[in-house]
């Protein structure tokens, strides 16, 4: 997380340099009237505070402000959009005495930080949310610590409210990890498939899951999670640009009702490096992409027979299939399909 800490105060400037040398990635801005207190590196500001903060917003995932509270409420207030996008926000006394969690504790990752700057300085850490002041996990932090992606954010807010309660909420989930994160805390029921789960008559139904629900299995009580599983392995000839080969996987997940948030990376031979349409699909995906050499593709078990083009242009027997089981260490889920110049299978990661 890349930190900005600013201090206004002698006392600010001092705590603002044992934040600084504790934090790692992080920037001390301090009043230019104390930058001797702030040691080698800090920045020095004369203007408006206001004027700052407005410049530093978009270039930082979290704020330590070693001042009132009252000060960064006013300060911040016109740049808030929405707990997905806003960074972090600690609000640390002139004493060192307390290190307030004020914005994003969850998904922003203030609650971490709070407690970090804590850590580093003998603060008391102070934590409102109300799933951590009952001791409770919370799902919008289980999507965060497991990589997964939270479909309809406003959903979180009623599950969490749910735990609270103490009411019931039905579970299906196929990766396995949702039962020991809440080992044993809140009315969580496990169901095998997500239709006993929507039958249940739970208040909540929480559904961890790669697949599309259908309009007619929708709630307003679903939260759905996106696990990071699907692999998607693609050949394709030289020159094939971005746009045919989106227009390849977008059909076929659409056929198999899968969702793109939860593709983890493209996986393809060492010899498409530079191919410019893959990158750049890539690129649009968001998603890291692999490639492996021949005698790693050829030392894979593919279900398909060998491909007498690939193994003339790189010397593989294959690449969608192998490169998508390397890159998972898991199973086909869909096996090589050929469309125009595209060669694409999907595999699943394994789940531990």
């Amino acid at each position: 997380m890349k930190i900005a800490i600013i201090a206004i105060t002698r006392n600010g400037a001092r705590i603002g340099a044992q934040l600084r040398k504790g934090l790692g990635t992080s920037e001390l801005f301090v009043s230019r009237k104390y930058a001797g207190q702030a040691g080698k590196g800090a920045v020095q500001f004369d203007g408006e505070l206001r004027e700052l903060v407005g410049k530093l917003w978009q270039e930082y995932e979290g704020f330590v402000f070693i001042m009132a509270a009252g000060i960064v409420v006013r300060m911040i207030a016109p740049h808030l959009e929405g707990k997905e996008t806003d960074p972090a926000v600690v609000v640390m006394d002139d004493a060192a005495k307390f290190a307030i969690s004020l914005l994003s504790g969850h998904l922003g990752g203030a609650n971490e930080l709070a407690s970090r700057c804590a850590f580093l300085t003998g603060a008391r850490e102070v934590i409102t949310t109300a799933t951590d002041a009952n001791d409770l996990p919370s799902f919008d932090m289980l999507a965060k610590d497991n990589g997964w992606e939270i479909e309809d954010l406003s959903r979180v807010k009623l599950l969490n409210s749910l735990l609270l309660d103490d009411e019931e909420i039905a579970v299906t989930d196929n990766t396995g990890l949702v039962r020991p994160y809440f080992h044993g805390r809140g009315r969580l029921v496990f169901h095998d498939t997500f239709v006993t789960a929507l039958r249940s008559g739970a208040r909540g139904i929480l559904f961890v899951t790669s697949s599309i629900i259908p309009p007619q299995l929708q709630s307003d009580r679903l939260l759905v999670l996106r696990p990071k599983n699907l692999v998607l392995g693609i050949g394709c000839n030289s020159g094939t640009d971005a746009d045919e080969i989106g227009a390849v996987v977008t059909g076929q997940m659409k056929r198999l009702f899968l969702s793109h948030a939860s593709l983890h990376c493209i996986a393809t031979a060492e010899a498409k490096r530079h191919e410019e349409g893959l990158l750049e699909y890539a690129e649009r995906l968001g998603v890291p992409l692999l490639f492996f050499a021949s005698d790693q593709l050829n030392a894979v078990a593919a279900p398909s027979p060998p491909s007498e083009h690939a193994l003339a242009a790189i010397g593989a027997a294959g690449v969608a299939e192998p490169a998508a089981l390397l890159a998972s260490g898991g199973s086909l889920i869909l096996k090589k399909v050929k469309s125009g110049n595209v060669t694409l299978a999907i595999a699943e990661i394994a789940s531990n």
